[in-house]
């Protein structure tokens, strides 16, 4: 058969790789399915840490996102004007003219807040006839675009998510005459928020009165367009093409970008932990697949050498059968990432404010082929060193492990007083040390991340609490005339009875009118409603407002509360909580900043007085980037011996509604007074939540194919022991117990590793995150595991093992006596 030359050789080994899949479905299932979901969890988390990296970058080039955005005078430039800007020097594309108006509105408030009205932020409403064009193409992500009259599409990241309206609700314009009323049809992004909404163009002119005149936005990119400094000579030059005065105001991606990067920074590293340990695992167990299903193969390797294959033929047969099972698992496993990866994808696209991420075409590319690459290597290398044994060497070695190996932990094993089964079970890696060890390293990292990921969950859950205040100081209360306090940054100017108002801390409920009380007689109403409220645990007030630190150029937010504040909820990462006056505690980027340290002393200068406080504790606190400062109401009034309170924070007693106690005491307090609900939901967290879930039940997947993959060689290789078990009276509940005790024990130590593993990956990556965000983290948002919970933890790798052997394990318990006995 040797002589024939590589044409007559073809067929032979195709006939024997194609035998191969035929006689072995099992094991060619097997090796397609640890492919698919290998394949599946290598494209999610790559092309998730691909994308996280730079998704404004990523989505600005997609969408030809404008690199400046001017808003013109019409009245001072007309549209041929405005048309010839796109043809100045520098200008590699422009879209508009569009019209546009910015007007005051509300919409119907989410049932859960009571219904009515909310009052919306102004919203700039351009005039587009379709999303696309050469400069800021939108991403309509829901609906369909304004077609006719009486239509909008809201932008995401804008009013739409903030308000929560769904398709279909009205948004009427309160500063128009006759109010008119605009129904929601879509939702779409533009990636540097060229406006609120988007309307056909003819709409623009029923909604300007000579209170909200019309501008036109005009969108530019440039050849030069990289720094900051040649985006306002492009600004530059675009204004001394037009007639003086026209341009209104120019804007420019950068701070889009800044804001956006700033936001993507915290996901990374996790994304990139959860990647490492998915490309990890996904190479091992596809070598231990395939290399373990060439060695089972040994026995007919000898057989073909019997009948006169070659080592190269050898080697073509049994590489060619595993990588046809290879490539069709990898294609069905770029597809399966893909689909995981778009529903994840568009929630952090949600986040960024970015209009869409995909997974990058190269990494669809690349990944089915290293994993094709890397199947090929793992059966040509056994492949090989089967083709080298001779005939009655390859036979021998094929139908049990090396003799010798594994009888001492029989032998110690059979003393333990478990069932005979069991012990059988337990000693059976040690024939195979090299499976075992490749076996045990798949479940650990299964294990790691599932360690991991419980671990994150409930650190990004302390995260969340400790930013939001929401289970210490659940109600706000903003005075009349005071300025925002922490978290509201929007004040209501008119807000009519019933109507409920929505901020990014949570809901106002607007009250009766009245005349605006002087700044005493509010805080005498606040006091006197808080006192006689049910519900009421304690309160305290604040003052908050903005300082300069000598030898800082940027102002600082200071925070002064008059009364016991340690309740408020503001953990601490170093140092304490300030215990009198000229104490202060600040925000982690204050420290960086100031390159101060806990223990130091910095100057205020309030209205021209200078203050020196000395630094005792920093604070979790990332209000305006962590330039924040908390004290005592004697140290900032020392400096304004006039402060006035703007905010009380209210805690509540157990059981006690926060949403029917603020809508009591707003009822009470009237109209002009904020009374806030402090929510914690953040839609940061539910996408990082989504996606440790979905890359750690595909981890765990992964690891528990790599189980099945052993449980299935081990049965192949002891079929005819399983036989002789039978025969002398095993019965089919004892033969699944074996096979389960095969992995369970490996299981069990792997679970006990991972566990110290995976909180160590938790202490690494958790400070990463809050580093690329600006912040340290408090001591008790790290320690979040416990006595019981890391005892189940540590059974982690033990539920794996289990939930991959139970299948082939019943597989076992079914094979009948007379033909496992035959299967010598």
């Amino acid at each position: 058969m040797s002589a024939g030359g590589p044409l007559a050789l073809a067929g032979p080994v195709g006939r024997v790789a194609g035998g191969g899949l035929t006689r072995r479905r099992l094991q060619t299932i097997v090796i397609g399915l640890v492919l698919l979901v290998s394949c599946a969890a290598s494209v999610l988390a790559l092309g998730l840490v691909v994308e996280s990296e730079s998704p404004f970058d990523h989505a600005f080039a997609a969408q030809h996102g404008a690199d400046v955005t001017a808003v013109v005078n019409p009245g001072r430039a007309s549209h041929d004007q405005l048309a010839a800007t796109a043809h100045l020097a520098g200008v590699t594309a422009a879209a508009g003219p569009f019209s546009q108006v910015t007007t005051s509105a509300e919409a119907p408030a989410p049932a859960q807040f009571g219904g009515g009205m909310a009052q919306l932020p102004a919203i700039t409403l351009a005039g587009r006839a379709s999303p696309g064009g050469p400069v800021d193409q939108l991403v309509l992500q829901s609906g369909h675009w304004a077609t006719a009259p009486g239509q909008v599409v809201l932008a995401t990241g804008q009013s739409g998510p903030q308000i929560g309206l769904p398709l279909g609700a009205h948004i009427t314009l309160n500063g128009l005459p006759g109010k008119p009323t605009l129904t929601v049809v879509g939702t779409a992004n533009s990636v540097t928020g060229s406006a609120d909404g988007w309307v056909v163009p003819a709409e623009i002119g029923r909604l300007s009165s000579p209170s909200t005149p019309v501008s036109e936005q005009m969108l530019y990119r440039f050849a030069s367009a990289s720094t900051l400094t040649a985006l306002h000579a492009d600004a530059a030059e675009l204004t001394r093409a037009l007639p003086a005065r026209a341009v209104a105001g120019t804007q420019n991606y950068l701070a889009a970008r800044d804001s956006e990067t700033s936001n993507a920074a915290p996901f990374v590293p996790f994304l990139v932990a959860f990647g490492v340990l998915g490309l990890v695992m996904s190479v091992l167990i596809t070598a231990n697949v395939v290399s373990g299903a060439v060695v089972a193969g040994y026995r007919r390797i000898g057989v073909l050498k019997s009948i006169g294959f070659t080592p190269g033929q050898v080697v073509a047969a049994y590489t060619g059968q595993v990588l046809v099972s290879a490539i069709v698992g990898c294609l069905a496993g770029v597809v399966l990432g893909n689909i995981l990866a778009m529903p994840v994808l568009a929630q952090t696209a949600n986040v960024y404010q970015v209009g869409a991420l995909h997974v990058p075409v190269w990494v669809d590319v690349m990944v089915p082929l290293v994993m094709c690459c890397l199947v090929a290597i793992a059966a040509v290398l056994p492949a090989l060193r089967a083709g080298r044994l001779s005939a009655v060497q390859a036979i021998a070695t094929g139908r049990a492990p090396r003799t010798g190996r594994g009888y001492g932990a029989h032998r110690l094993l059979g003393r333990l007083p478990l069932p005979r089964p069991a012990t059988i079970g337990l000693a059976a890696p040690f024939a195979r040390p090299a499976r075992t060890v490749m076996t045990m390293t798949a479940i650990g990292l299964g294990a790691t991340a599932v360690t991991l990921a419980v671990g994150l969950t409930s650190s990004l859950n302390d995260v969340v609490q400790g930013l939001s205040h929401a289970n210490a100081e659940p109600v706000q209360i903003q005075l009349p005339g005071g300025g925002p306090g922490p978290g509201i940054t929007e004040v209501p100017q008119d807000c009519p009875p019933g109507a409920v108002v929505t901020t990014p801390k949570g809901s106002h409920v607007c009250g009766a009118g009245g005349p605006q009380p002087s700044a005493a007689a509010a805080q005498r109403a606040v006091q006197t409603a808080l006192a006689a409220q049910p519900g009421t645990a304690h309160y305290v007030a604040e003052a908050n407002q903005q300082v300069s630190i000598v030898g800082l150029t940027q102002p600082v937010s200071v925070t002064a509360f008059r009364g016991d504040a340690t309740w408020t909820g503001y953990d601490l990462i170093s140092g304490r909580w300030y215990s009198g006056p000229g104490q202060v505690v600040v925000g982690s980027r204050f420290l960086a900043v100031t390159g101060s340290r806990v223990g130091d002393t910095v100057t205020l200068e309030v209205n021209g007085k200078q203050v020196p406080v000395k630094i005792v504790g920093q604070a979790f606190n990332t209000r305006d980037n962590g330039l924040t400062m908390l004290t005592d109401w004697p140290t900032l009034a020392r400096a304004e011996p006039g402060l006035a309170p703007d905010t009380y924070d209210v805690g509540l007693q157990s059981g006690t509604s926060a949403t029917a106690y603020a809508s009591s005491l707003q009822n009470k307090l009237g109209s002009h007074y904020f009374v806030a609900i402090n929510d914690a939901h953040s839609d940061v967290l539910d996408v990082m939540l989504a996606l440790i879930g979905t890359l750690t039940l595909l981890l765990a997947i992964v690891a528990g194919l790599g189980v099945l993959n052993t449980v299935v060689l081990n049965t192949r290789e002891r079929v005819h022991d399983l036989g002789v078990f039978k025969v002398i009276g095993m019965t089919p509940r004892q033969t699944t117990a074996m096979a389960v005790c095969w992995v369970a024990g490996v299981g069990l130590i792997a679970g006990v590793i991972a566990v110290p593993v995976g909180i160590a990956m938790h202490r690494a990556v958790l400070p990463a995150m809050a580093s690329a965000a600006g912040t340290g983290l408090p001591p008790s948002y790290l320690t979040v595991y416990h006595g019981v919970e890391l005892g189940a933890l540590a059974l982690a790798g033990v539920a794996i093992a289990i939930a991959g052997a139970l299948l082939p394990a019943s597989w076992a318990a079914a094979i009948r006596t007379g033909a496992a006995l035959r299967a010598e």
